[in-house]
């Protein structure tokens, strides 16, 4: 055991402060070599692979990984492949790429659509002559609610709501024509766009098409305008909660600070149902999305306020997000310390 552990970043982008690093990089740092243990923070590109890779294999049992997707101007493919070498070559990967892909991903909604986490009704579309054929008859039961694989910040995430069918009344379930009028609402910043299903529909093929490509299509949840519950945990521990109210204004629906949402933060003890009921479902979450043995090293589940059939008020996950959890603004509660005893604890338990 080396007692060496990198924190891997990505130059630039609207994530980093003064010193170039994320708020939260070299408070981990810090952390680790509080407790006795050597700690760097390096930059990744596309053209330094081989150089990060041998320099990584040869100092460190273990890298952190805190690089927004967005911040990589060729995308994750050349990154991961790297994490996947050193991970084969004895290294520990935290957050290693196929629980990010897992976890990260929106379809792992409609892998657990047989849980009492997420509704039945919730579709993943890998092949766009499948979302051609499918949605017009989702979209009969009511509003729905698309979103793009492993989209951050509200972007390609669409609500969308039949304004005019054209043919006067229908029935759920019915397959509606394609010069239905529908009225789109992007999480984004909640702007409204109104088009037909069929030219819309083609619009999407974007996000269905290339690699990792899909599409997400559930069922919208009117109280969403009550806000997200948004658990955030290191491991298997719960740290807080924050309530995400979006902006009360006409359409509003996204929970995004750029949209305007207000965030509110709670102990999780002040929500013991919805975060016993996620913690209790970590096996099951880990199990449906491929038999995980660790859960992601900092990681978060976003939840929606529905009613059940007694009128009482139950939770929907929305989604979940692990490739570049941010807690800058919670330092204060320990995160940090946290995050270095769990990695700590996999790097040991890996060495004994």
């Amino acid at each position: 055991m080396k007692k060496y552990v990198v924190v891997l970043e990505a130059e630039g982008g609207a994530d980093k402060w003064i010193d170039g690093h994320r708020r939260d990089t070299m408070p981990i740092v810090n952390a680790l070599k509080e407790k006795g243990f050597e700690a760097e923070a390096i930059f990744y590109r596309d053209e330094w692979f081989q150089d990060v890779f041998n320099y990584i294999l040869e100092k460190a049992d273990a890298v952190i990984v805190r690089i927004n997707p967005g911040n990589l101007p060729n995308g994750e493919a050349k990154l991961f492949e790297m994490l996947r070498q050193l991970h084969d070559s004895d290294v520990i990967i935290m957050t290693h790429p196929n629980t990010m892909m897992r976890f990260g991903a929106k379809d792992a909604l409609a892998k657990l659509a047989d849980t009492d986490l997420v509704t039945e009704d919730t579709y993943a579309y890998y092949d766009y002559d499948e979302f051609k054929k499918t949605f017009p008859k989702s979209i009969s039961y009511g509003t729905r609610v698309l979103k793009q694989n492993r989209g951050s910040t509200g972007a390609g995430i669409w609500r969308v709501e039949v304004v005019d069918t054209k043919i006067g009344e229908y029935e759920a379930g019915d397959t509606l024509p394609l010069d239905t009028v529908i009225k789109c609402t992007e999480a984004v910043d909640n702007h409204v766009e109104y088009t037909s299903l069929g030219k819309f529909m083609k619009f999407c093929k974007q996000y269905i098409e290339g690699d990792n490509g899909m599409l997400v299509d559930m069922r919208f949840m009117p109280r969403i305008v009550e806000g997200e519950i948004r658990i955030l945990m290191v491991a298997e521990k719960p740290i807080f909660v924050v309530h995400k109210k979006p902006v009360q204004e006409k359409d509003a629906f996204s929970a995004t600070i750029a949209s305007g949402a207000t965030y509110t933060y709670y102990k999780p003890e002040e929500f013991p149902e919805l975060v016993d009921k996620f913690v209790n479902s970590i096996p099951i979450i880990s199990d449906k999305l491929g038999k995980i043995k660790n859960t992601p090293i900092v990681w978060t589940g976003d939840f929606m306020l529905d009613t059940d059939e007694n009128g009482e008020d139950t939770y929907v996950l929305g989604e979940m997000n692990c490739s570049c959890v941010g807690f800058f603004s919670h330092l204060d509660m320990g995160i940090q310390e946290m995050i270095a005893d769990e990695v700590i604890k996999r790097v040991e338990a890996k060495n004994s």
